[in-house]
């Protein structure tokens, strides 16, 4: 199978952050799961990073390092990607969602026959079954 992580999600795997969910420990490591994350992520990342580096103490290049390290697979964005984000949907009645990141991140996994891991709660209210909540 192959798994897309959100950023934080993949922070938490790479950094052995107690807020990794054991599910998902089990997911990332299972030899038989692709994990993939993304250059939205890394630009995510990066953003953070350099707007307030003590709040977002890793850059994107220690995210890239790192996940290269695990042996994750990077996962660039396309204009295939990008078109799928006019696919999204949110359920009528959801609190509302502005983060263009994660939307980035569910038509990637959309696109790319993924599943998209997430703590995020608000994500699952587009109803795309690439979106799994952890």
């Amino acid at each position: 199978m192959k798994y897309l992580l959100d950023s934080h999600i993949l922070i938490w795997a790479l950094f052995s952050d107690e807020k990794l969910s054991r599910k998902a420990y089990e997911i990332i490591n299972n030899p038989d799961n692709e994990i993939y994350y993304s250059a939205v992520s890394v630009w995510e990342i990066n953003m953070k990073h350099d707007k307030s580096p003590n709040k977002m103490p890793i850059s994107g290049q220690l995210l890239v390092k790192s996940s290269d390290e695990a042996k994750m697979c990077s996962l660039p964005v396309t204009k295939e990607h990008a078109l799928a984000i006019s696919t999204l949907r949110r359920e009528e009645n959801t609190p509302p969602h502005q983060d263009p990141f994660d939307r980035m991140l569910i038509a990637q996994a959309k696109t790319e026959n993924m599943i998209l891991l997430t703590h995020d709660s608000l994500l699952k209210d587009y109803g795309e079954t690439c979106v799994e909540t952890l």
